[in-house]
């Protein structure tokens, strides 16, 4: 079928996504490469739709199908919709992802390539057409423009044809095969769907459940990301799978998605309900008891499943303070010791077991974690990891708030109950990172976790990159007191530069008592009820951002290893970026540049892969030149180190 008879089916409802089919997950790349081979006239694949009955079709969007029967597109929906968002020039009506993934997309009517726009290579360069101007206006309002920049005849027939050759891309067939019998259950059609994509992006175990539920409720993923978008908002970002789990574990009490087939939607809308009380009340317990108040700091998300069905048996509530504290001292154990981090179903079927008797049902899973774990106190060698992507980042952030930290310049205690939501902690490298690469020590040392402490964005500036030896004496002498809370052990000759390791031993050794001592308290139900964290209701909305996996976290380090390569200076991981006045929080940026990467001579730089546009568009309204993708910035990095070389020659 033509691509654009495909396009025009769409804008009549014709045709469709099926509501258990996942947003839009392509990236730039992708987007770039399928263009290619459209234009190239390769193969592309094939269609799959499914012919069902509209009354009885689960689709997505708002838009009202047409009337009779819709086709459900089953096989090549990222494809149809880069091609709608690029012949269209907006989203399809059942769009949910990045549409900066197919936006301003460019050719190059010379080298003929495939480009996303950027300022530098393409503003007034006659060369770089919007592919999807060509689309929506044709050829034609671009011939004056050719005759007018270029004079050779040749030349100009040349872009001629290959901008008619990128115009005709929208009136290619596709094949399409259509399941139209009546035969066609959703879920032997989720089955079909699953096995013609094996080699792509399959369905999870949630999205195959929740398609199932779709089919009777067609409201249920539009409650269900409400409530994400809620939690989103006050800082926390969870997946559907995930929610998904919590309504599984309290309205079934086990862990396998199977489970929920034979749910009816009013248990499921009863489930979903209680689990949306269950977390709030275990958010704002968590950030209120243990400080951990933001979603990059939050630990183990597969605790939650287990908690929820807990504080369900019990009514919603805990019995007293000790029990109370008791589940919290679980909790930190599970996100320390990665309980959940591999076979998340096997281990939550374990501690579900545990706890269908409430009676002593804690005690179990924590003899649980004794068993597989051994002695749960901490050593100093625990502290040991390095880089933000640590299981003991969290640890040292929950430490600063409940012991009360003081900051290292005004003096004031770290608590979000004293600063407010709008003082956000940044991590300090209590020996600057410039300067112990200078004296040779490696990635790993420099961001040790011991070496990181929590500060607030003012007195990270001021401190800045002091030698530790200067700055630790003028606040030993001006605030007492304030070095031991943040464990900074106080021999004078750890302070030293060539001593650096020796003060990663000795600080190890001061925060593995001091969390003994915490989680001590917190299993004996003696440790302090005061709130270190607003609870969520005082919060106001705030976008997150950051580093979403380990992988991601790699990819970071290598590019600012490729930077220092070139001689320019690495950038801030997971920098907090906040508003110069008010001090509110704007984004979490994965890399960032905030004097440019040639200090006071360029723009602020930012690296965000796979955020959300809105939190880059504010980013970039805050001064920031904003990449999305390690190509793009990598260009434009080589660019500056070319214009250096030059200019110095």
């Amino acid at each position: 079928m033509n691509i654009q008879t495909i396009l025009s089916q769409i804008d009549q409802g014709a045709w469709a996504l099926p509501e258990f089919q996942r947003g839009y997950v392509w990236n730039r790349v992708q987007v770039r490469d399928f263009m290619k081979s459209l234009y190239m006239q390769y193969p592309v694949g094939s269609l799959l739709v499914w012919t069902t009955k509209t009354e009885s079709a689960s689709y997505r969007g708002d838009s009202p199908p047409a009337y009779g029967t819709v086709k459900l597109i089953l096989a090549a929906p990222q494809s149809i919709t880069s091609l709608y968002g690029i012949i269209k020039g907006a989203p399809p009506p059942f769009f949910e992802g990045n549409a900066d993934s197919f936006t301003n997309l460019h050719f190059n009517i010379e080298e003929e390539v495939f480009e996303f726009y950027s300022p530098a290579r393409m503003k007034d360069n006659p060369v770089w057409v919007d592919v999807t101007d060509v689309m929506k206006n044709g050829v034609g309002g671009m011939i004056d423009t050719l005759y007018s920049t270029f004079s050779e005849p040749d030349q100009i027939r040349l872009y001629l044809s290959r901008l008619n050759r990128l115009d005709n891309v929208k009136n290619r067939d596709l094949y399409s095969e259509d399941l139209s019998t009546d035969e066609m259950t959703l879920d032997v059609v989720v089955d079909i769907f699953n096995k013609v994509n094996s080699g792509g992006t399959r369905l999870s175990k949630g999205d195959l459940a929740l398609a199932k539920m779709c089919a009777q409720w067609p409201d249920a993923r539009a409650e269900m990301n409400r409530r994400l978008n809620k939690w989103k908002d006050a800082g926390y970002v969870f997946k559907l799978d995930w929610l998904l789990r919590c309504v599984n574990t309290i309205t079934t009490g086990e862990a396998l998605f199977s489970y929920l087939e034979n749910l009816s939607v009013e248990e499921f809308q009863r489930g979903l309900d209680k689990a949306e009380r269950h977390i709030d009340s275990l958010l704002n317990l968590i950030a209120t008891r243990l400080g951990l108040d933001h979603d990059r700091v939050l630990g183990s998300r597969y605790s939650f499943p287990l908690m929820v069905r807990y504080l369900d048996q019990k009514g919603g509530t805990f019995s007293d303070q000790e029990e109370r504290d008791k589940s919290l001292y679980w909790y930190i154990h599970t996100f320390m010791w990665g309980r959940y981090a591999g076979s998340t179903e096997s281990y939550l079927n374990v501690d579900l077991a545990a706890i269908e008797d409430l009676d002593g049902g804690l005690d179990r899973l924590i003899s649980e974690l004794r068993t597989n774990r051994g002695d749960l106190s901490l050593s100093p060698a625990d502290f040991e990891g390095w880089s933000k992507g640590s299981r003991f980042y969290p640890m040292l952030y929950m430490m600063t708030r409940v012991h009360h930290s003081i900051d290292l310049v005004t003096g004031v205690e770290l608590s979000e109950h004293l600063l407010g939501r709008s003082s956000s902690l940044e991590v300090h490298h209590i020996f600057p990172k410039s300067k112990l690469y200078e004296h040779g020590y490696s990635k790993a040392e420099v961001n040790a976790i011991a070496n990181f402490t929590f500060l607030t964005k003012e007195s990270n500036l001021e401190i800045s990159n002091k030698d530790p030896h200067i700055y630790l004496e003028e606040i030993a002498s001006g605030s007492p007191g304030a070095l031991e809370s943040h464990w900074i052990p106080m021999d004078r000759e750890l302070w030293l530069m060539e001593n650096y390791l020796e003060f990663l031993a000795a600080r190890r050794q001061l925060l593995a008592d001091a969390a003994n001592e915490f989680m001590d308290s917190l299993y004996s139900g003696t440790a302090s009820d005061e709130p270190v964290s607003l609870p969520l209701e005082s919060r106001e909305p705030v976008s997150i951002g950051g580093v979403a996996t380990e992988e991601e976290e790699e990819q970071l380090f290598a590019i600012n290893e490729w930077a220092r390569a070139l001689d320019l200076p690495e950038g801030d991981l997971l920098y907090d970026l906040a508003d110069e006045e008010t001090g509110q929080p704007i984004a979490v940026i994965d890399l960032a540049w905030p004097d440019g990467l040639q200090p006071g001579l360029t723009e602020p730089v930012a690296l965000m892969i796979d955020e959300d546009p809105d939190l880059r568009d504010r980013v970039s309204q805050s001064g920031y030149r904003v990449f999305t993708d390690e190509d793009s910035f990598k260009r434009y990095v080589s660019g500056l180190v070319v214009s250096q070389y030059a200019s110095a020659v």
